[in-house]
């Protein structure tokens, strides 16, 4: 597979709607994650994030202009012991309680299916990072309508063990702007990662669509002794 430049990746598509990017760093010490949403409507728009415990959480940045909130309020990022899950949805809080009952990453999306949304059917995309013991690897998954039919839902779990240092995999919810949004397609796209927390979390907010981000959020995890750094970018200010 082909390693993309992930910010040409990210300039050359005015709406992948939501995001996960997982990795590690060219010089192995580090894994990476990264997850941003983008909005179209009002609603969509009127958001931030704020940190939560070890996680974050989604909130209205303008309370008042909240007209639904059971898409767009949730914790992207929750912190399981040496487990952090990343998700584009409340799929975070069901990962989180499933794995702590001894569940898979996988087993615990069982549940749940694309979001309810139609005609998008916008695909649920999910990220788990497992460190220990100076060990690191990652899965990432989608929930996503056959094609558009809501009557089934095709389910996809990628996983890396070892990775590569300086790679990375991003999915993301849609193939590209459209209406209804077409899908996200094919397995997670291989891409680099390059520079410090800071570079990076720069290179990709300014590689996103001006007009349609929103929030960025950005991790880098020591693999040898868990301790972690967070950058948070909201265009909401």
């Amino acid at each position: 597979m082909e390693k993309l430049n992930l910010a040409n990746e990210l300039s050359s598509n005015d709406y992948p709607g939501r995001g996960i990017v997982i990795g590690k760093t060219p010089d192995g010490k580090q894994a990476v994650t990264a997850y941003f949403i983008m909005g179209r409507s009002v609603n969509s728009r009127n958001r931030v994030f704020v940190t939560d415990g070890d996680g974050i959480r989604t909130q209205a940045h303008d309370p008042s202009k909240l007209t639904d909130p059971s898409l767009i309020i949730y914790a992207p990022v929750r912190v399981l012991g040496n487990k952090t899950i990343v998700t584009n949805g409340d799929q975070t809080d069901t990962i989180y309680e499933g794995m702590d009952k001894q569940l898979t990453f996988e087993q615990s999306l069982r549940s749940r299916e694309f979001e309810p949304d139609g005609p998008n059917y916008t695909p649920r995309i999910s990220g788990i990072m497992h460190i220990e013991n100076g060990t690191y690897n990652y899965a990432m998954s989608i929930l996503k309508s056959n094609n558009g039919n809501p009557d089934a839902c095709n389910r996809y779990t990628f996983a890396y063990e070892n990775p590569v240092a300086g790679e990375g995999h991003f999915i993301h919810t849609y193939k590209c702007d459209g209406n209804p949004l077409p899908s996200f397609e094919g397995e997670p796209k291989l891409v680099g990662i390059e520079g410090d927390i800071d570079t990076f979390t720069e290179n990709v907010w300014n590689s996103l669509n001006e007009d349609n981000k929103v929030s960025l959020f950005v991790r880098y995890i020591d693999i040898a002794t868990g301790k972690f750094e967070t950058r948070i970018v909201n265009k909401n200010k």
